[in-house]
C-alpha cells in the first residue's frame, strides 16, 4: 500500500497537494494540523502527540501532510513516498498571508475544530526562518532514506503535474 508523506514549509501547499493526491490515488487523507490542534488552538502534550501520530502512521495506506519534524522518526520509516515542497520562503509567506486574508475569522477545513483563522507574527517569523532552521534537518532526514523509499523534491508548483503523473504510474504498477 502507498503511504505518501507531504512535507515542507507552512504555506508551501502541503494540504492542497495532499488533498489532490489522496483524491486522485484513492488514498485516505490525514491532515496533521487537524489532528494536532484542538478546540481553541489547544495542543496535545508531546507524549500524547507522538502516540496519536504513531496510531495514524500505523494505518496501511494514507496521504499525510504536515511537517512536525519531531515526529519524522515515526512517520518517515512508514512512508513509501516522501514529497518535499521546497519552495522559496517568499512564496510561502505570500500564500499564508493570502490564506489568512481569505479565511480570517472562519475555520479552515484542514484544521478541524482548532478555531477561526488568525494572523500570527510568530508564525510569520517561523516561515521566514524555515529555510535556515528546517531545511538542513530535512536534507539530513532524506539522506537516510531506505532504497525502497521514493522521494520527490518540488521547488515550484509547476512541478506538481509531473509528480501526480509519476505517482499514478507507481500506483498502476503496484
Amino acid at each position: 500500500m502507498q503511504r505518501i508523506l507531504v512535507i515542507g514549509s507552512p504555506g508551501a501547499g502541503k494540504s492542497t497537494l495532499a488533498s489532490r493526491l489522496a483524491g486522485s490515488l484513492g488514498l485516505p487523507l490525514i491532515h496533521l494540523d487537524g489532528e494536532y490542534f484542538g478546540p481553541g488552538w489547544t495542543m496535545p502534550s508531546r507524549s500524547e502527540w507522538r502516540e496519536r501520530v504513531r496510531t495514524l502512521a500505523a494505518r496501511p495506506a494514507w496521504v499525510m501532510d504536515g511537517n512536525y519534524a519531531s515526529t519524522f522518526d515515526i512517520r518517515v520509516p512508514r512512508s513509501t513516498v516522501i514529497v518535499w515542497l521546497d519552495l522559496p520562503r517568499w512564496q510561502c509567506l505570500l500564500a499564508v498571508l493570502w490564506r489568512v486574508a481569505k479565511n480570517y475569522g472562519r475555520p479552515r477545513p484542514d484544521l478541524g475544530s482548532a478555531g477561526p483563522e488568525r494572523f500570527d507574527w510568530s508564525f510569520m517569523r517561523w516561515i521566514w526562518s524555515y529555510p535556515r532552521t528546517m531545511r538542513p534537518k530535512t536534507i539530513r532526514m532524506l539522506e537516510r532514506l531506505r532504497p525502497d523509499q521514493r522521494v520527490y523534491v518540488l521547488r515550484c508548483r509547476s512541478d506538481i503535474p509531473a509528480l501526480e503523473a509519476a505517482l499514478a504510474t507507481v500506483k498502476e504498477a503496484a
